[in-house]
């Protein structure tokens, strides 16, 4: 008797990082399909995966759409959210449509498959960042807004050039 993997879709637009982590998934037993954007995903699915992990924020539209798109043509799709700019909003969001845990990049692959087998109960929104953490995740947020541009980011910001250049120096907290 064969049993055939479950179906699982990967969107992440950081490529390498979409590599690792689908084969990783891959050798944990699932048949693994990625994509780059929500648009490709879209374009490409005709049915709905068993689970799917999907990149909150990517170039185009947001995660959350690709999420609500997959419930909508099955509620039973078990989807985990992964996003390096964690907020409490887009947690309770992304549970609202359907979103069986919501993990903070880098995460592995044990804890992916462990949120979408359910083996982590109750699946949840991870702990609340710490306000240093925050902090870290909205300057580099902003910075990547402004593609980089350190003067355009600092004015956002409200603060001197040369005193966001030292916070982009440190090395990001860990909680």
């Amino acid at each position: 008797m064969t049993t055939e993997a479950p179906s699982l879709i990967l969107v992440d637009d950081d490529e390498p990082f979409r590599q690792r982590l689908g084969r990783a998934l891959g050798d944990r037993g699932f048949s693994v399909t990625t994509y780059a954007s929500v648009e490709e995903t879209l374009a490409a699915q005709t049915e709905a995966p068993e689970y799917a992990v999907i990149d909150l924020r990517m170039g185009g539209a947001s995660g959350l759409e690709l999420l609500k798109a997959l419930h909508e043509k099955d509620p039973g799709t078990r989807a985990v959210m992964l996003t390096g700019y964690g907020s409490i909003p887009t947690a309770v969001e992304a549970t609202k449509l359907g979103a069986v845990a919501y993990l903070s990049k880098p995460t592995d692959a044990d804890a992916v498959a462990q949120a979408l087998l359910g083996t982590n109960a109750p699946a949840s929104v991870e702990e609340t960042p710490s306000l240093a953490r925050a902090e870290w995740e909205y300057i580099h947020r902003v910075l990547a807004d402004c593609q980089n541009n350190i003067s355009e980011a600092a004015r956002r910001l409200g603060l001197h050039r040369r005193s966001l250049q030292r916070k982009l120096q440190k090395h990001p907290p860990t909680k």
